[in-house]
């Protein structure tokens, strides 16, 4: 390990680099002089702690993090580095920068912009405590700094990812062809990136590439089970990439081995299969081990070889440079007001099974567990199995929000909240999506094999053994009904409601409230008579 380097009698520059700023050619480093400058870092048990982190997230962090402390000091620089164990850690990054002032007496502190509001004001206080300069730099890890982004939101009604996306494709040359239009002459190919396993399931395939734990992070691993035994989440198959090496490895193996499946399957789930055909690159690239640009790059790449389809570059490519970079765009121009917003007026509590994944209903219960020992689940897991049943049974937000920040490896704020929020719970009032996305339970049976293992049946609505999905949904609906009506996208799953007789929706209404009186868990036995909808 190399020698740690003395630190500057007076420090000229103290450059801060937070858990999610892992990558060394970050702005704040221009013109960083190594006889002069230092590098400030700090993990903070509150980081942990203002949400319920789950242990595989907060392990990741800090084992990225301290991977990346021996990198700067092996390139001559002095990093000052508060360990959660450190006996004099306050617990917070303010505390801790504010500890690391008194010592080192700075001119000025330099940062790339932080990606959480929250932990932006944080430092922006610090400084002002102890009369320094906090000079925030423009983060170029992005393809869109957010003044493109509020330029491309002026005088827009509503904002739609799939024109600020063709404007992504155009300004940055992505799977266009001579004449600059779009590769195969469509901008995205989702219809056909939709298909499920049918009955046989997914076909075999190798497993992603994994990443054993080395002495780093097995000490990591074992502070995290000490600080924190009662978290949710388990460390057993931590395998997560912690390094740029690691993360450069992860993009090779799932561009050799899965990228030309990822597209037309990108939506199917499976039973105990967490992996399927997807990439577990958002860590990477959200901790900044990992350009997206060069991931963006191996896509298109992999297409123009040959290697795999256009359908499924193209809809991988969406997620990073479309989606990625849009729900960025639309924090920052909503934030801090975004994070109250609660247009449905949702308020109840988020079921208590989200933290223990122990429910009958089969397709949460694996969603949830997956999510419980790896930290991950793909987007349609996220969107139409936790997200869909949390939308439907009408839970706080901000808790649905809480609950997505605590356990996914890859959940920072930036990114994390407007897919939440927005996106799966349209608390946003359409920002981020023009619809509410509400099925029943059958889309779940239509895009995995969970239903067969389940004893409730998603063509029922009401009974001992309808779908709770199924159920909530038509209650969703009745709830909503004037509001979703004037919805177009929504006009005609609204106009399925005159199909229920009033003896139908009342019991509807009688077995969701019954589901929410149990703090969201289905209901057992019931007078009521089954009725069956698709």
């Amino acid at each position: 390990m190399p020698t740690k380097p003395k630190t500057p009698a007076r420090v000229r520059h103290l450059v801060l680099v937070l858990g999610d700023q892992l990558n060394a050619d970050a702005s704040a480093f221009d013109g960083f002089d190594a006889a002069q400058d230092a590098v400030w870092m700090a993990e903070a048990a509150e980081e942990s702690t203002h949400v319920w982190s789950s242990r595989v997230r907060t392990a990741l962090f800090l084992s990225a993090m301290r991977h990346f402390r021996e990198d700067q000091r092996a390139r001559g620089r002095t990093v000052v580095y508060s360990e959660i164990d450190d006996a004099a850690n306050t617990g917070t990054l303010a505390g801790e920068l504010g500890r690391a002032i008194a010592a080192l007496r700075p001119a000025r502190l330099i940062a790339t912009e932080p990606g959480d509001w929250r932990v932006r004001q944080a430092l922006q206080a610090a400084a002002q405590a102890a009369g320094l300069e906090l000079e925030l730099r423009p983060d170029r890890h992005f393809l869109c700094t957010n003044e493109e982004f509020a330029a491309h939101a002026a005088g827009r009604k509503q904002l739609r990812m799939e024109f600020f996306y063709r404007e992504m494709r155009r300004r940055h040359g992505v799977l266009l062809d001579e004449a600059g239009e779009p590769a195969g002459g469509q901008w995205n190919f989702d219809a056909e990136n939709r298909t499920s396993f049918g009955r046989d399931g997914p076909s075999a395939r190798p497993a992603p590439r994994a990443f054993p734990p080395d002495a780093i992070t097995r000490a990591v691993l074992a502070t995290v089970e000490r600080r924190f035994p009662g978290h949710p989440g388990a460390l057993a198959a931590f395998d997560w990439p912690v390094t740029p090496a690691e993360a450069q490895a992860a993009l090779d193996d799932f561009v050799a081995h899965r990228l030309a499946d990822f597209g037309r399957y990108q939506d199917a789930m499976w039973t105990n299969e967490p992996w399927l055909y997807h990439s577990r690159l958002a860590a990477a690239m959200n901790l900044k081990l990992l350009d997206p640009r060069t991931v963006i790059a191996a896509a298109e790449q992999a297409w123009a070889k040959g290697k795999v389809p256009l359908a499924a570059a193209e809809g991988f490519i969406r997620q990073i440079l479309g989606w990625r970079e849009y729900v960025r765009g639309v924090y920052w121009l909503h934030m801090p007001g975004y994070l109250e917003r609660n247009e449905l007026g949702a308020h109840a509590a988020l079921p208590a099974f989200y933290w223990t994944g122990r429910t009958e209903m089969a397709c949460l219960r694996d969603a949830i567990g997956q999510t419980l020992n790896y930290g991950y689940a793909h987007h349609i897991q996220r969107l139409m199995v936790t997200g869909l049943y949390a939308l439907l049974l009408g839970v706080e937000p901000k808790e649905v929000h809480a609950w997505y920040l605590a356990v996914y490896v890859d959940a920072v704020e930036w990114v994390e909240l407007p897919n939440t929020l927005g996106m799966s719970q349209y608390a946003d009032g359409g920002v981020m999506a023009s619809k509410p996305y509400v099925a029943t339970g059958k889309y779940i049976q239509r895009m995995s094999n969970y239903c067969g293992g389940c004893r409730f049946d998603p063509a029922k609505a009401t009974g001992p053994t309808a779908c709770p999905f199924t159920t909530l949904y038509w209650d969703f609906l009745l709830r909503h009904e004037t509001r979703l009506a004037a919805n177009q996208r929504m006009a005609l799953q609204v106009k399925n409601l005159v199909r229920l007789k009033p003896a139908e929706r009342t019991a509807i209404r009688a077995q969701a409230a019954a589901i929410r009186a149990r703090g969201g868990e289905p209901t057992g036995a019931t007078e009521e008579p089954e009725l069956s909808l698709s």
